[in-house]
This record gives structure tokens, sequence and C-alpha cells, in this order.
């Protein structure tokens, strides 16, 4: 039975095929010309790595084995480069032990399907990963029409994304701090994960070296972080306006916004713990509270609302 035909958008999308085997190539090749695509062929992963990035491909279908750079390296690499493929890679192999799905995963990948191909089955999976990939795409553009500076991290901190003002932030020398080949440095990376894991009044904003990023939301294997320039102490000065603070009381109570106990702050503002808890008093009067909870989850409000 052949395969139904031209189940793609009527536009031609591009399938790159990287397989070191020519039945495979052949097989696979012609199944996806007769689905309406345009079909590009590499036979290892260094000029499968080079095709992606000269002609930038819709869909990838991916040889897991290869002789030298396996596919889950080929894909590492195009997933983890500064500006990495959007295209959903998808494996083909015969490894279909669940460490090696979960390698494929893990390495970028969206998709695995086992040799030999059952070709009715990788039609319907491409187009499903076509069609969400351009869903992505339109929305992408959207963010960056409307000015949004947003980056998409993957489980492991890989970077899968980033809208156009972002990745112009992470141009700059000093975004060394936050991502680096590719994929988020350990404290960025840290902070990541705890947002699965803390209520995300502790979580939910992280500063680094002239940077702010907010968490936005998570999507399937994806966290989504807005990202804008950040100077030292706008966090203090937003403080200071909000609750007619005086700039050392607004010192005072980002830092217990923070988590930091009275000895803490002290020792971070060089104070004494009879001068903090004075601020304190005054703080707790002017926002109309009574207790350092109630000021501190205010307070995190406020900063949430600047990011």
């Amino acid at each position: 039975m052949q395969p139904e035909r031209h189940l793609l958008p009527t536009d031609r999308s591009i399938a790159l095929v990287i397989d070191d085997a020519p039945e495979t190539l052949g097989l696979v090749s012609a199944a996806l010309e007769d689905n309406g695509m345009t079909v590009l062929v590499a036979r290892s992963g260094a000029e499968g790595q080079e095709l992606a990035r000269r002609v930038q491909p819709d869909v990838i279908l991916m040889d897991a084995v290869m002789p030298g750079m396996d596919g889950f390296e080929t894909c590492r690499r195009l997933k983890a480069a500064a500006d990495p493929i959007t295209a959903p890679v998808i494996f083909m192999t015969g490894l279909t032990e669940p460490e090696h799905i979960l390698k494929g995963l893990r390495a970028g990948g969206v998709d695995y399907i086992t040799k030999p191909v059952i070709v009715d089955e990788l039609i319907a999976r491409i187009i499903t990963h076509v069609l969400n990939a351009r869903a992505i795409s339109s929305a992408r553009t959207a963010l960056d029409r409307a000015g949004q500076s947003v980056l998409a991290f993957g489980p492991r901190g890989t970077l899968n994304w980033g809208s156009a003002g972002a990745m112009a932030l992470l141009a700059q020398p000093a975004a060394q701090a936050l991502v680096q080949d590719g994929r988020a440095t350990p404290p960025l990376s840290n902070w990541l994960a705890e947002l699965g894991r803390q209520p995300l009044s502790a979580t939910s904003a992280y500063t680094a070296d002239g940077f702010a990023l907010k968490y936005l939301g998570a999507g399937p294997g994806e966290t989504m972080v807005s990202i804008r320039a950040y100077q030292e102490g706008q966090n203090e000065r937003r403080l200071e306006a909000e609750f007619g603070l005086t700039r050392r009381e607004a010192e005072v109570l980002f830092w217990l916004s923070r988590g930091k106990t009275n000895r803490d702050i002290a020792e971070i503002l060089d104070l004494s713990a009879r001068t903090v808890n004075k601020h304190l008093e005054q703080v707790f009067h002017k926002m109309g509270v009574d207790n350092r909870t109630s000021a501190a989850v205010m307070a995190d409000r406020a900063l949430q609302a600047g990011l």
C-alpha cells in the first residue's frame, strides 16, 4: 500500500536526511519527495552540519549510528551552537533500548523512529513536527515584532531558541556569565532547575552581570524566560519609589525579600543589627504591614512587575 501523498502544506518543505546507508537514503528520499518535500542528503555528520547551516531545513532525519561523528553528537552540535539550528531532528536507528532513546532526546532530538523505517509512520511524524515547528516559528516572529526578548532552555540548560532581541543581548561579552557554547552556565542552570522545585516567589527572577531574567512559563521540554539589560541598584530604586522609602530602607527591604535574616542584612550593608531593626520598623510602617513575610511578598511583587 502506497503512503498517502501530499499531506504537507503546499509550499515545499525542505528535509535534510543524514545517513551513511545508501538504501535508507534512497527509501526515505523517495517517500519524502512523493509527499511534496524537497530532499537533501548527507552521508556523514560533518557534511550534515554544513548543509544544515547553509540551507536551514524544515526537518532533519538523522541516523544515530554513523562512522566518525555519530548522530547524537551531530545533533548536539547543531542544537548547542551559538546560533542553533531550529529544525526538529528525528532520529532513525535500529537502537531501541530506553537509554538510546533518552540519549537522542537529550542531544536535542524531538522523536525517534526505529529501522527498518515504516514510511507511513515516518511521514505522519514529520508532518506533526514540521507544523509544530512552524507554529513555534510564528510565535517567535510575533515576539520579535512586539519587541519581546525571550529565551527558551531545555531541561539540561541547553539554549533551544531565542527571539532576535534576546539573542542580541546574548551577543554582548558580559552575557558569557549566562550562556556559553549554547548552554546555560552553572549558576543560571541551577536557577532554571529550581523553578520546578520551589515557589515562584522565591525563584522567578535572576540577575547577573547587567542582565535580569524573569520566568515566563514552561512547555514540553522547555523553560521560557524574558531577558533585559539590568543596572546595579535598580531593584532598590524601584522599592524606594514604590513604597516611599529612603535608599537605605529600600536596601534593607530588598535583602529581606531575598530571604536574608537581620544578621545577614547587617553584614551585607555593614550596619548594626539594631540599625537594621530600626529601618525595618520604618519599612513596615510605610508599607502598612506588621511582619517580615508580608513585607517580603509585597516587595517581591513590586520587583516582578518591573521585570
